[in-house]
């Protein structure tokens, strides 16, 4: 199994919840993270102004949030073919604070 390597290089929000992603490789995705935003972790970041506090981690180079959230590049990169998955995943959380 291999797994694919790609760091990300830059970021700009665009919208709530929204990230334009820039990868090392000259390829980039628009990222709308509200349908995910679920369960212990991520449920956290439906309050903007914690989500808008998102930073890359220049060490393992993607995106990470002060309450711990992140996720691997390789998801980010890849995201128009994890999105359904991920969404399909993320509706069984139970949200904090529902």
């Amino acid at each position: 199994m291999t797994h694919l390597m790609c760091r990300v290089q830059k970021f700009e929000i665009i919208a709530p919840y929204t990230l334009h992603v820039y990868f090392d490789d000259g390829t980039e995705q628009v990222i709308d993270f509200e349908p995910i935003l679920r369960g212990e972790l991520f449920s956290p970041l439906r309050d903007l102004e914690l989500f808008n506090r998102v930073a890359l981690d220049v060490e393992v180079y993607t995106l990470v949030w002060p309450n711990g959230a992140d996720f691997d590049p390789a998801i980010l990169h890849e995201w128009p073919n994890c999105k359904a998955a991920f969404i399909e995943m993320a509706s069984h959380w139970e949200s904090v604070g529902a």
